[in-house]
Formats: C-alpha cells, structure tokens, sequence
C-alpha cells in the first residue's frame, strides 16, 4: 500500500498527549531549535530505537565525529514522524544522510499499511531535502519467543525490499544482527526487555550502518568553494606563512588566510 488518504499510517499527526505533560510536544520543539541553532552532516530520525542510541558508547564513538543529530522520540509511529517533519524538523538543516528507523509501534496498522507510511516518510524527505542520500533500517525481530508481531516486522521488511528501489535517494538496511538464536529465541543480552538495544545490541546494527554512512558521505560532492581572492598570490610568501597562522580576526580576509596558513 502506498501512501494516501486511505492508509492512515501515512497521515501525518501529532502524538496524543496521554500522560498530560506534553513531553512529546517539548521533544519537538528542542529539535526544531537545534535545527536552527546546528548544522548536522547525518540526521536520525525515528522512534525510541534511534532514541535510545545516543545513551551507549557507540553512539559516541561511531556518529557524534560525523556532526549527527538524533530526532527519536520514543513510541512514535510513521504517523508521528511525518508530523514532526511537516512541522519544523527538516528546516534550516541540509544534511547530507537521513537516517529513518520508524515502524514497529505501528499496532494498529497492517504491514501494508506501516510499509507505505515509510514510503511516505522517505518521499517527504526527497520533496524537502532533494541533496540528501536516505538510509531506511529495517524493523527488528521483537519478543523472546516467536509472536505475530515478528512476522508483521518481517513482512513489511520485504514489501520495503520492493518499493524502496523505486525512489529515488534511499536504499534499504535490512540487518537482523543474528538476533534471533536456532531456536528461536531472542537473548536478553541483546534486547534487555526483548525489543530495544542493548549496548551490545546496537553494535550490531550500528557497525553496518556506520560503513554506509561514510560510503553515502565519500560519494557526496563537497559544495562549491569560493575562488581565492586576487591579492592572495601576492601576500602568501613562504616567509609570512608562520605569521599569517597566528592571525585572528572577525574578517573574512583575515578568517580565510588563517584557515590557508595553516
């Protein structure tokens, strides 16, 4: 199913406030501050699996050196993204990866359903960000033993493995991490309640992820660098070049031939 009036996991909306503090609402916000206020090169966005990431180590050592933001609000929906989206979430930004990791809190929807609301997600991201390159990861294996929801995660894996390949800018990463043991089985050692991460967990997923990352940033073009300035042939002289290192100044003369210098 694609997306549209009539697959309601493709309508964008806001979360319900149950809980009555608004705390969803305050999460949104703050990320539409720090897309006014930051200028990421990789943006996550999805429910509490991207979330949770940036609490472990590897989210340290793995994505923060890549200037990425992390727009993960736990128990969101495809709904849910592609509210936050349509409202402030990729504005003032021009990331060059999106990563999208949303889907299996949508239990009201069928695979059909959850498949064309990532469709959606990734044709708003194409509208709103054209120059950006999307990663969608797939839905995990959830649950200790063998449940219906695993094979609802499954199947909307495979109906992404045909739909995606006919938009533009994303491909698929469809890791399982071997989650799932011969028996069946899901270890607690990998998903401390049986669907989110553990730290172990999430090396898993995020080694894979990060290796297509920097391939998507390798094939990036750098933008466009200003033409040097006529006069600097004549003003960088082996001699001046430690001194010109040291300078510091709020020109742009000054900024540019301390960045050279150096």
């Amino acid at each position: 199913m694609s997306q549209g009036d009539s697959n309601p996991a493709a309508i964008p909306h806001a979360a319900e406030d149950i809980q009555g503090d608004d705390r969803w609402m305050s999460q949104h916000n703050r990320f539409v501050l720090d897309c006014k206020d930051k200028e990421p090169d990789v943006l996550f966005v999805g429910d509490s699996m991207v979330q949770l990431m940036q609490q472990y180590e590897i989210w340290r050592e793995l994505f923060s050196p890549l200037h990425a933001l992390n727009f993960g609000i736990g128990g969101d929906t495809t709904r849910h993204v592609l509210w936050r989206l349509k409202n402030g979430e990729l504005e003032n930004i021009k990331p060059k990866v999106i990563v999208v990791w949303v889907g299996t809190n949508n239990h009201e929807n069928t695979a059909e359903e959850v498949a064309g609301g990532i469709e959606a997600i990734v044709q708003l991201i194409n509208t709103r960000q054209p120059q950006a390159k999307i990663i969608v990861l797939g839905l995990l294996p959830r649950g200790e033993k063998p449940n219906p929801l695993r094979q609802k995660n499954a199947k909307v894996n495979q109906l992404l493995k045909v739909s995606l390949p006919k938009l533009a800018n994303v491909q698929l990463l469809d890791t399982d991490g071997g989650f799932v043991h011969s028996d069946g089985a899901i270890s607690c050692h990998d998903m401390f309640d049986f669907l989110h991460l553990t730290g172990g967990g999430y090396a898993k997923i995020c080694k894979p992820l990060h290796e297509l990352i920097m391939q998507l940033l390798e094939e990036t073009p750098e933008e466009n660098k200003p033409p040097l300035p006529d006069w600097l042939p004549s003003v960088l002289i082996a001699s001046q070049l430690p001194q010109i290192s040291y300078i510091t100044g709020t020109t742009e003369s000054f900024s540019f031939l301390r960045h050279f210098a150096l």
